[in-house]
């Protein structure tokens, strides 16, 4: 993404994307050849098909899909300059879990769809949910592991352990520095050559003694920044080759023609040194497979000299900016960018004891012993699975085109309405209620303005001028407010601050469903209210008569939940001894009396009212139930 980014100067070419959506639904006509939608669970890797989730989420609703980045995902403000980001984040979230290698990556993944879509998640029980739609799309952080079997295999052949005694040889008395890195702008090959530099220069005694060995894997492109990379490349070696170099000494060894395998283990066995100084990159299990290397086997040690019995030993220096950095906690982690720091690091691991080496290789080595590709993968069956166990209860239904197709799940004794059911149903009945939740059917969704609109408006004017008709407005809001906007719909009823106060037509009185004594508490919360929203830009105090809410839905998503959060303690302590409760919701933070309870107000009272004026007390009792 980086290099198409605007911020560096990219264009956006909308074929390639088309190309892009293309490939992904040939793929998708492919596993809709051969899937078994309730049996089969499908898994989806890497960028290459990131909206791969939305064309068979599309085909089957309830598919059981799992999806896995191996690749960094960017923060929020790289990403937001892509013209395509909402697409791909809804493709994604047509996941059922969606797994990373690193916290970061995931954290800016949450970060995006906090910041575009508006979506936040939940930690619960050590699972991170992202509530989407009805549907709860679950986070993995699992780095891959390697195929242990596989390596083991090379090591145990004939041609590595005849090339472990070729490299002895070449090496014999000098200490070996390895890096294994493909050509390319990410991985710091030319930042590692310099730290080297900056080494011989710092440390002379090293001269003569340390060496450098760096395979340059074949670049997989053709394009300008490679090309340059390869000239800087090779410039570098040179240039420290000719400095530092002597009659049988290059400082430098660089392996720029393809390897085979085995070689490229047998230079593993015999490097003291791992340096892996990527600048971006995705989990890089070249540390990984360096570390089940140097543990060997009977017949390396045999080649090498070594005694089966003493402990292995090994030292890692790695970039920060890899996937595998975390869970390696004692390789030591460096800045590539900072070239002294490196080449400081690169000294550490050349001085630091034996014993010291041989513990941080055990450390490392129970790790990546136990955490192989096959724990790696059975771990995200696991969890997919999981996430997936209430497909077949949940009601699903799709809505959206092309890449904005997404699913609502609801709870399976919801009942979708028809059209020509409730007008069927209008037609014959003589008396109806209808409630309607103003925020949700009068307003839409994180509209700025909160007033219903006039068409909407002379719709309740029509309905309420049927006497069959009770008409009742639900809102949160204050009754002054309510009574402003509907005062043209005389016979309407309105049910204010979640039906705390009741009035079911213009010329009744309003009615309170609990009696509160006082609200003395608002002269110590409202100041700390107003404290915050001085301090956050886009929040909002909304004073009612029985509440105070403080809305943060149009500030900055993060800090606007750190503030929350905030705030929460803050009036937690300040009302300890006030008979109110604070609580967190939606975007908002809200101070009400303890006993009022929006639910009991809303059902109970706004309920006796509709059926005392529709003369159904009778089945009062059952639909209160």
């Amino acid at each position: 993404m980086l290099p198409l980014s605007p911020d560096l100067g990219g264009r956006f070419d909308r074929s390639l994307w088309q190309a892009y959506v293309s490939v992904n639904k040939i793929f998708a006509d492919k596993v809709m050849e051969v899937i078994s939608p309730d049996d089969d669970f499908v898994w989806v890797h890497d960028y290459h098909l990131m909206v791969l989730p939305t064309f068979l989420r599309k085909r089957f609703n309830r598919v059981k899909l799992g999806f896995f980045l191996h690749s960094p995902f960017p923060s929020s403000e790289i990403y937001r300059t892509l013209p395509v980001r909402d697409e791909l984040l809804r493709a994604l979230l047509n996941s059922d879990l969606i797994g990373f290698h690193t916290f970061d990556y995931a954290r800016h993944f949450l970060s995006c769809c906090g910041r575009m879509l508006g979506l936040s998640y939940q930690s619960k029980r050590g699972y991170i949910g992202l509530e989407y739609y009805g549907r709860t799309v679950s986070i993995k952080i699992l780095p891959v592991g390697i195929h242990i079997g596989q390596l083991q295999s090379v090591l145990n052949l004939a041609g590595t352990e005849s090339k472990v005694a070729e490299l002895r040889d070449q090496f014999r008395g000098r200490t070996v520095l390895l890096g294994v890195d493909d050509m390319d702008i990410f991985k710091g090959i030319s930042l590692k050559l310099l730290a080297m530099e900056q080494l011989l220069i710092q440390h002379p005694d090293k001269r003569g003694k340390v060496v450098l060995v760096q395979i340059a894997n074949p670049a997989r492109g053709r394009g300008k920044d490679v090309q340059e990379v390869q000239s800087e490349t090779t410039a570098t070696v040179s240039r420290i080759n000719e400095t530092f170099g002597r009659q049988g000494y290059k400082p430098v060894v660089l392996i720029d023609t393809p390897l085979q395998f085995y070689e490229r283990i047998a230079y593993y066995v015999i490097a003291e040194c791992c340096l892996v100084t990527a600048v971006r990159d995705g989990m890089n299990l070249i540390p990984y497979e360096y570390i089940i290397c140097r543990q060997g086997n009977e017949k390396l040690d045999a080649t090498l000299g070594l005694n089966t019995l003493t402990p292995k030993k090994s030292m890692l220096v790695v970039s920060e900016f890899v996937g595998c950095s975390p869970s390696l906690s004692g390789a030591i982690r460096v800045n590539p960018w900072n070239i002294d720091s490196v080449a400081e690091a690169m000294d550490s691991a050349l001085i630091v004891s034996e014993a010291e080496k041989q513990l941080r290789h055990e450390k490392h080595y129970r790790y990546v012993s136990t955490h192989d590709v096959a724990y790696w993968a059975r771990s995200f069956l696991q969890d997919l699975e999981r996430a997936c166990r209430d497909h077949l209860r949940r009601r699903c239904w799709g809505i959206g085109f092309g890449l904005g197709f997404r699913v609502i799940a609801l709870d399976p004794n919801f009942r979708k309405l028809s059209v020509d059911h409730i007008v069927s149903a209008y037609k014959r009945t003589k008396s109806r209620a209808i409630l309607l939740d103003y925020d949700g059917a009068m307003v839409l969704p994180g509209s700025i303005s909160n007033t219903a609109n006039t068409e909407a408006v002379g719709t309740l004017k029509s309905l309420c001028r049927d006497p069959k008709n009770v008409v009742f407005i639900v809102s949160g809001k204050d009754r002054k407010t309510l009574v402003e906007w509907f005062s043209s719909c005389e016979r309407i009823g309105i049910a204010a601050e979640h039906g705390y106060f009741l009035r079911p037509n213009h010329e009744a009185d309003w009615e309170t469903c609990v009696s509160v004594p006082d609200f003395d508490w608002k002269q110590i919360a409202e100041p700390v209210m107003q404290l915050y929203t001085e301090t956050t830009d886009g929040s909002t105090i909304e004073t009612k008569e029985s509440a105070l809410v403080w809305n943060y839905q149009f500030a900055d998503p993060d800090f606007g939940s750190c503030q929350a959060k905030e705030l929460l303690d803050h009036l937690e302590s300040v009302l300890t001894n006030e008979p109110v409760s604070v609580k967190s919701g939606q975007h908002i933070v809200e101070v009400k009396p303890q006993n009022i309870s929006s639910q009991q107000c809303d059902r109970r009272e706004c309920f006796q009212i509709l059926f005392s004026v529709l003369g159904m007390t009778g089945q009062m009792r059952t639909c209160l139930r």
